[in-house]
């Protein structure tokens, strides 16, 4: 058998070369200063064959259409199985391709591994260091949310002011006018299409060169002995590659990719910011204002790129110990001040968001179709921790029954009666009774009608704030004047679609004052707690427009 399988190796390495290339690989000759420091490139390659993989496996399930686009990255992360899990992988890996791949050109720097005869190398690096910057500028617009839209915007107003091709950069763009389907269309083409094959070119020819020339010995060490790859840095190169997939995998896990509301052109409120790795550049433009502009957008950043890749002809003398390159280590410490600088900055500068009243819409949000009733039903479920006793949907049996079954259905006035005197209508309940006005008794009930194993989940992942709003909404009585997902009634204005109708703090004032924002209205004015105000007016702009809503 042994002799059989010898056979078969050594017929398909002489019609293939598989073997022979494998061991040419492995046991490749390194110098004898090879360490630690030499595993970012492997850790590198590794990452962008963790975002191939992932970005196809996406793929399948994605509709590269705007609107489509969100509906289906929706569909993703909350009905396809590890759907989550495999766009956290792919989010979360975008950005620790950039960090690792900066780490590699950081570690040939200071060595001076740039220089001859391995400028191409370095040069093909700063070109890989270019196009992983370019994944994440055109994957940003590809969720399309209002975090994609407004921060594509602002990336085609930048290119629109480069000299001479500023037009032209635009036109490319599909952003002469307006980010739009045009505007997608490229991105998802340069992203999907184009980037992928050239990435895969440079690296085959970047690993390449590094076979040709082999990797950098420090100064001193060129006469002894060399190393063969295998075991030793294969070893480093592999406790590596698992130390970043484990901090990849618990990032992806633990840590939510945020997917806001749709995309929405009339939000002229939202606020863009860019991913954080472009950050440094988006404060270095606040510097530079009028006719300057174009120098901190295009001319300063095209600068610094040219001298990344002249730097093996701008520094032309012999490799020193990384001890005695103190101006590498110079020019290294005030590039990472400047970047960490101007990062903090845009970090501070950034208006504080409440995230506390932010729609998670990579949750299910079947919450935002209940009427204001059913939502604050949530709000006293949970008050009355309904849920220690009951499972819904899913979950371990508890002592009382599932209330997603429709097998234990009843009508609201039984569930009502129930509440109120649970052993007279269930001999032998153990349930206490609920005390709390009819009112909310029927926001209850009306909540607990509305579950089926289906929707179970979504509407349990009811954002709180929503939820304490809406029970502010219905103690207030507001369905008697508005309509709210088709309930409620039309003496007032529908509620739905308010946040592209009116301003946050114009609703605080309609609240306060109404006959001064509203003469003749019969609204009376409400005296809402800063705590109550914040709840209700989030909930209102939580609610989505709907067709026909004026």
């Amino acid at each position: 058998m042994r002799r059989r399988l010898q056979q078969a190796a050594l017929w398909l390495d002489h019609r293939t070369g598989l073997e022979t290339a494998v061991k040419d690989f492995l046991y490749e000759n390194i110098p004898a200063s090879s360490g630690w420091r030499q595993v970012f490139g492997s850790v590198a390659l590794f990452l962008f064959l963790i975002q191939a993989f992932t970005g196809i496996l996406l793929a399948f399930n994605y509709a590269p259409t705007p609107g489509e686009a969100y509906n289906s990255l929706r569909y993703i992360v909350t009905e396809v199985t590890g759907g989550r899990l495999i766009r956290g992988l792919h989010h979360w890996g975008a950005s620790m391709m950039i960090v690792v791949v900066v780490l590699h050109m950081l570690q040939v720097f200071l060595w001076g591994a740039y220089k001859k005869p391995r400028e191409t190398t370095w040069m093909a690096g700063v070109v890989l260091l270019l196009l992983t910057l370019a994944y994440g500028l055109t994957g940003y617009l590809l969720p399309w949310d209002n975090r994609a839209y407004w921060g594509t915007v602002v990336t085609t107003q930048i290119a629109s002011k480069a000299p001479l091709l500023g037009p032209y950069l635009s036109r490319l763009m599909g952003g002469e006018n307006a980010v739009g389907v045009v505007t997608f269309a490229r991105f998802y083409g340069l992203h999907v299409l184009l980037l992928p094959p050239a990435t895969t070119f440079l690296l085959i020819l970047h690993i390449y060169l590094v076979r040709k020339h082999g990797v950098a010995p420090v100064p001193g060490d060129e006469a002894l002995p060399p190393r063969k790859f295998y075991p030793e840095q294969a070893f480093r190169d592999t406790v590596a590659t698992f130390i970043a997939f484990a901090v990849l995998f618990l990032l992806a896990v633990a840590v939510r990719v945020p997917l806001e509301r749709i995309a929405d052109p009339t939000d002229t409120t939202y606020i863009p910011r860019p991913e954080w790795y472009f950050l440094f550049l988006f404060q270095t433009l606040k510097f530079f204002e009028g006719p300057l502009e174009v120098f901190g957008a295009v001319i300063l950043p095209g600068l610094a790129v040219l001298a990344l890749l002249l730097a093996p002809f701008i520094d032309r003398g012999r490799m020193v110990a990384v001890s005695k390159r103190v101006v590498a280590f110079g020019v290294v410490a005030l590039a990472a001040i400047g970047w960490t600088g101007l990062t903090v900055a845009a970090i501070a500068t950034t208006p504080r968001a409440n995230t506390e009243l932010a729609v998670d819409f990579s949750e299910p949000t079947g919450w935002l179709q209940l009427s204001p009733e059913e939502l604050a039903g949530i709000g006293y479920f949970r008050r009355e921790n309904c849920i220690g006793c009951h499972t819904v949907g899913e979950g371990k049996p508890k002592i009382g029954p599932d209330l997603a079954s429709t097998a234990i259905r009843k009508d609201a006035a039984w569930m009502i009666e129930h509440f109120k005197r649970p052993k007279e209508l269930v001999p032998g309940s153990s349930m206490p009774p609920i005390h709390l006005p009819d009112k909310q008794l029927n926001a209850l009930a009306a909540f607990l009608l509305k579950i089926t194993p289906r929707n179970a989940q979504a509407l349990q992942s009811a954002a709180d704030f929503a939820v304490e709003g809406a029970m502010v909404y219905q103690a207030n009585n507001c369905g008697a004047c508005h309509l709210v997902n088709g309930v409620g009634m039309k003496l007032g204005p529908p509620l739905n679609g308010l946040s592209k109708r009116r301003t946050q703090t114009w609703v605080e004032r309609h609240f306060r004052e109404p006959q001064v924002m509203s003469p003749n209205t019969i609204m009376p004015p409400y005296k809402f707690s800063p705590k109550q105000m914040e709840q209700i007016t989030g909930y209102l702009f939580s609610l989505e427009e709907k067709t026909g809503t004026p």
